[in-house]
């Protein structure tokens, strides 16, 4: 049986290096005590920010050195327990640091709450009174926006010092994920014994051109899954009936106007995003899954099959050092700037390769403003572990270019923009590889690429976000969430899109215990957003060249100044219509038609 390496097994090169953040371990305990005993630095101006405007600047100057230095304790802890997340240590301080951000937080409320309760005008007589405070006015702004769903100083200090219990539906649910489920090896064709585990069935087995393999894979992932299913509906019930008490307690119509008010972003737009795509893109996805069960001669088209390569004779491989110079390649067009941060992402040990015990699946980046951004993965030597890097390095490439030109404070643009710069990485990598290749089979294999990253966003987290929506609605309702109901509710989800496409089995009924997102407010719809975005600003760089990659740079240094909807209007894209998602749908589906007659 092939036996999964731990953690302290995997060859070094293949890991981040964290000392960027901390040296070591008890250099970040020093820092967590140090960064608790530094709370007065901040807390002393309590009661004093109606006094003039210097003392406001004052105290945010002092909240924000603080918060820089809390995010770099926190990123720590958090990337050690996404590396390992079966290691005590790494369990521990992952509790201690949650326990850390809720004291801090709770001990900070005041700072909103004093601005919040200041006569109306103070704060526009304090921007113009004190030129210094101009780099918060955004952030000021947006406050002052919440005011009517703010609560008493009291009660939010009470909800703030509940940060880490508020938290611990997904606290609970990453733990259980990384450390306790266990999944059942199988038997290859070939009688060897397989190990099974959530981040080998995602990253390889779900994409595996052996329809036995993938099968009896799923078979076990299912399985291991079925005994949680119930713990795992009551963690996600308690997320749901919190956002639902809050979304009351502070006076929003909905939880759906409550978090979308914190993403800035109209409710239209969101229902828009929702309804087109499900409605439009559907007859584009049944089309391919027929192709897919016709070509890979399948009786029934399991949801397990969804993911499985659909040219088995070609899946060209790559090592991480061929694919990191096609990155540089394709991504040239971004300029000096932009480019320094890739190569020392991929040179300096800036990415997590492995492939270990406990390890977060997926992949990420978190970007600890300060430091440089850290991207997790897991390298198969797969070509399309290049799109996913290249994905990731959007993110870093992003934060990058935002933490150079503004401060902490102004580095994060709303959800609904962040997985834009993503998404473009992957389309300037796919577009790069078609000018220059003149093989037919490598031409399909990145059109594969492509819908690979529409299905990824336009059907794996729509049809989440999907299920959120029918989710709120059924809590607000009053109605319970069990395991029984979430279950039905994404079967019927997957009905509707699929059609006779796809046989719903109870594989495919769970996939609601799969993803994260659940626990992140309304994330998952953010992802066709984003990928419309680039879509979008990358039909223009093809149409118009250079002054439109321009543009894109200046929307990426803008970070969190502007709102979503006006980023992406600086980038010349109107998302208030529902044209450029329409356009966007149009896209894939002639994707698949070139893809039908490749088969032909």
């Amino acid at each position: 049986m092939n036996k999964r390496l731990t953690r302290s097994e995997v060859p070094i090169e293949q890991t981040w290096d964290l000392a960027d953040l901390f040296e070591s371990q008890e250099a970040w305990e020093a820092e967590c005590f140090a960064v608790e005993q530094d709370l007065p630095n901040v807390t002393q101006y309590k009661g004093c920010l109606g006094e003039n405007a210097q003392q406001l600047l004052a105290c945010l100057h002092a909240q924000e050195a603080l918060s820089q230095r809390l995010t770099k304790v926190f990123s720590y802890a958090s990337l050690r327990a996404s590396e390992d997340g079966s290691n005590p240590l790494n369990q521990a301080n992952s509790a201690k640091v949650s326990s850390l951000w809720a004291m801090i937080s709770a001990s900070l409320s005041f700072i909103d709450s004093e601005i919040l309760q200041l006569s109306d005008g103070t704060v526009e007589r304090y921007l113009k009174e004190e030129p210094s405070l101009d780099s918060f006015s955004e952030k000021l702004i947006e406050l002052l926006e919440t005011k009517p769903h703010t609560l008493s100083p009291e009660s939010e200090k009470v909800l703030a010092s509940l940060g880490e219990v508020l938290g611990s539906p997904y606290a609970i649910y990453q733990r259980s994920k990384s450390s306790d489920i266990q999944f059942d090896s199988f038997i290859s064709e070939q009688g060897e014994e397989l190990p099974n585990s959530f981040a080998l069935y995602e990253n390889q087995y779900a994409s595996s051109p052996d329809t036995e393999l993938r099968r009896k894979a799923y078979s076990s992932f299912v399985a291991g899954l079925q005994p949680y299913k119930n713990t795992f509906a009551a963690v996600y019930a308690t997320e749901v009936k919190k956002q639902v008490v809050l979304s009351r307690l502070r006076n929003y119509e909905s939880v759906t106007h409550m978090l979308l008010h914190n993403q800035q972003v109209p409710l239209k737009v969101y229902h828009t995003f929702l309804d087109v795509i499900q409605a439009e893109l559907a007859p584009h996805m049944r089309r391919m899954a027929k192709l897919k069960k016709r070509v890979l001669e399948l009786d029934t088209l399991l949801h397990c099959d969804l993911s499985a390569p659909l040219d088995t004779t070609f899946n060209p491989s790559t090592t991480y050092e061929e694919a990191s110079t096609l990155i540089k390649e394709a991504l040239s067009i971004m300029g000096s700037e932009y480019m320094e941060y890739i190569n020392n992402a991929l040179s300096k040990r800036w990415i997590d390769l492995a492939d270990n015990v406990g390890k977060s699946t997926g992949a990420f980046c978190s970007s600890p403003y300060g430091v440089h951004p850290y991207i997790l993965v897991t390298w198969t030597n797969s070509m399309r572990d290049t799109f996913v890097l290249a994905h990731e390095l959007g993110h870093g490439g992003h934060f990058s270019l935002a933490g150079n030109y503004q401060r902490m404070v102004n580095t994060r643009p709303s959800l609904f923009f962040i997985e834009a710069p993503s998404t473009m990485n992957e389309l300037l990598l796919g577009h790069h590889i078609l000018a220059k290749t003149t093989d037919p089979r490598m031409r399909r294999f990145v059109i594969l690429q492509f819908l690979g990253t529409y299905y990824h966003n336009y059907v794996t987290h729509m049809l989440e976000a999907e299920l959120q929506r029918r989710v709120y609605t059924h809590a607000e309702a009053g109605k319970p969430i069990t395991a029984t109901m979430l279950s039905d509710l994404k079967g019927d989800i997957l009905a509707d899109f699929w059609g006779d496409a796809l046989h719903i089995d109870e594989g495919a009924r769970l996939t609601w215990m799969r993803q994260p997102h659940y626990y992140m407010g309304l994330y998952p719809y953010t992802y066709s957003a984003g990928l419309t975005a680039s879509t979008a600003v990358t039909q223009l760089i093809q149409e118009k060249g250079q002054p439109v990659i321009d543009r894109w740079l200046d929307v990426l240094k803008a970070g969190g100044t502007k709102k979503p909807l006006d980023l992406l209007q600086l980038a010349g894209v109107d998302l208030l219509s529902p044209d450029p998602i329409r356009k966007a749908v149009a896209y894939v589906g002639s994707l698949v038609d070139e893809l039908e007659k490749s088969f032909e």
